[in-house]
């Protein structure tokens, strides 16, 4: 596992990638937005993922593309992520600004209770590793981000406007 740097430290590849891939975003969309989700299991267990690109314990998301709803895009994310199903309808928790991958990125930040898997997630070029984990016992590298999420979700901190 890696350890969670902040964006600033991340490696030089990453940043590049970051930069290549929102550079192409603003070109082809002017402003970016995304999705997340907190997404628990039956036993309350958060689903977290680890990229191949980036370091760290993520919520799983990603972007809306054209003509895509977002909880079509949570939808598409979650099955491309974790094969991820959902049990009870998403809620919408709160809206971000996420000013450390761009001047104009949005995420839109969803709950999703009684999640399931429809099959276990093998690692493949986006995804190296993704399973549950109980919220007081989250993996080592668990990015700060996450770790906020998921304080606000539990109604320990107020949610922020900033990712």
């Amino acid at each position: 596992m890696q350890s969670e740097r902040p964006p600033e430290k991340r490696n030089l590849w990453a940043r590049l990638v970051t930069r290549m891939v929102h550079g192409y975003f603003a070109y082809a969309r002017g402003m970016t937005l995304g999705v997340r989700a907190a997404c628990f299991d039956a036993e309350g267990r958060v689903f977290l993922v680890r990229h191949s690109y980036v370091p760290g314990w993520h919520l799983p998301g990603g972007g809306v593309e054209r003509r895509e709803t977002a909880l079509q895009a949570l939808a598409k994310e979650m099955r491309e992520e974790g094969n991820l199903v959902t049990g009870d309808p998403p809620q919408l928790f709160h809206v971000y600004f996420n000013r450390g991958t761009s001047k104009r990125d949005h995420v839109i930040f969803y709950v999703c209770r009684n999640v399931r898997q429809s099959a276990p997630k093998m690692a493949d070029r986006e995804i190296v590793e993704a399973q549950f984990f109980a919220p007081d016992a989250l993996p080592p590298g668990t990015t700060p981000a996450t770790r906020r999420r998921l304080e606000e979700v539990a109604g320990r901190a107020t949610p922020a406007d900033l990712w």
